[in-house]
């Protein structure tokens, strides 16, 4: 078992690698202007119309329509996050301008700050689930029903602290002890790029309300400013079932993140990070090329869940038991191991 019980903090680690050729990986590390406007058009074409839906609705059909259908509209609007994701890694698109463009874009409609995420993603994909290094990921973490039900369908909460934080960051503070590493006293360019970033934010959905309430576009607001704050249930699923219920202090991707396998529509929305512990080992790879990793690497992979009643199932049984033995982990199975190679990775 690749457990790490003694590190200094900071120290790197020595992750296990799955064995695949040099020269495959070039190619599926190629990034694609063609692919990516498949996937950001394609994604960006479903917002606009659930969006366009409810808009419509919302002046000419009955209210239980249009709630039904801003449900379906939140519900896609939510997977922004993960296009976010994409975009900061800076893998959509061959062409470092498109990449730009569109995570400012994508940040500003999912309401994220990408200076803030990519300070701490680096460190969550040098140091996946091994805490003090690793913060992004809350190993620790419980989740019920009620805490599920209470951000699912309507989020208000969410969308204050989404306003509170802006505002914090703007003004330059930062709270906890995850902020502070990410964004030490000395790290001024850092935390005035932060600060940018958040002004932005606030000042970019005030204009937008401002003109909506002028030009008595009263629905315009409600599918782009409060989108991702009602909805979220099925992206939160997807996205926490990457880490959640896994163990820490493991050198090992296939033991602190999973794969799991989803139908085409709901992989296409969730920008292919349901290939999330073959994203971790070798993360240069684009979104679109993922399933094409998996392929070479599922020989070296635990067994992967299908949909997400069969992860969710275990991750349930994981935490319950977790509560009644407060020592236990859960270990998937795996595969025996192959010669070790490194040919790099990029976080």
């Amino acid at each position: 078992m690749p457990e790490v019980k003694e590190r200094a903090p900071g120290q790197p680690i020595d992750w296990y690698w799955i064995p695949i050729e040099r020269k495959a990986l070039a190619a599926l590390s190629r990034r694609s202007d063609a692919r990516g406007a498949v996937q950001t058009l394609g994604f960006l074409g479903v917002l606009a119309a659930t969006g366009a839906m409810a808009s419509h609705s919302g002046s000419h059909w009955a209210w239980y329509v249009t709630a039904a259908l801003l449900l379906v509209h939140g519900s896609c609007w939510a997977f922004l996050s993960n296009a976010f994701h994409e975009f900061s890694h800076g893998t959509v698109f061959a062409s470092r301008p498109l990449n730009r463009l569109f995570l400012g874009v994508v940040s500003f409609l999912s309401w994220n700050n990408p200076v803030l995420f990519w300070a701490s993603h680096t460190e969550h994909h040098k140091f996946t689930c091994f805490p003090p290094d690793d913060l992004e990921i809350d190993l620790d973490a419980r989740s019920s029903v009620r805490h599920f039900l209470s951000f699912a369908i309507l989020n208000p909460q969410g969308f204050v602290r989404s306003l509170r934080n802006s505002w914090r960051y703007g003004t330059g503070q930062l709270r906890g002890e995850w902020e502070q590493r990410l964004f030490p006293p000395g790290a001024i360019a850092q935390r005035r790029s932060l600060a940018h970033w958040s002004w932005g934010l606030l000042g970019g959905h005030a204009v937008l309300v401002a003109a909506s309430l002028y030009l008595r576009l009263w629905m315009l607001p409600v599918v782009v400013t409060l989108a991702p704050f009602y909805g979220r249930g099925i992206q939160w699923l997807c996205n926490e079932s990457q880490h959640m219920g896994l163990p820490g202090n493991l050198a090992d991707f296939r033991l602190c993140s999973r794969t799991i396998y989803l139908n085409p529509v709901l992989q296409f929305m969730y920008w292919h990070m349901n290939y999330h512990t073959d994203h971790h080992i070798y993360a240069a790879v684009p979104c679109y090329r993922l399933a094409n990793l998996h392929r070479l690497i599922r020989a070296d992979l635990p067994q992967c869940h299908r949909g997400l009643f069969s992860v969710w199932r275990e991750i349930a049984a994981t935490l319950r038991r977790r509560t009644a033995e407060p020592g236990y982990r859960f270990m998937a199975q795996l595969p025996p191991r192959r010669a070790r190679a490194a040919p790099g990775r990029a976080a």
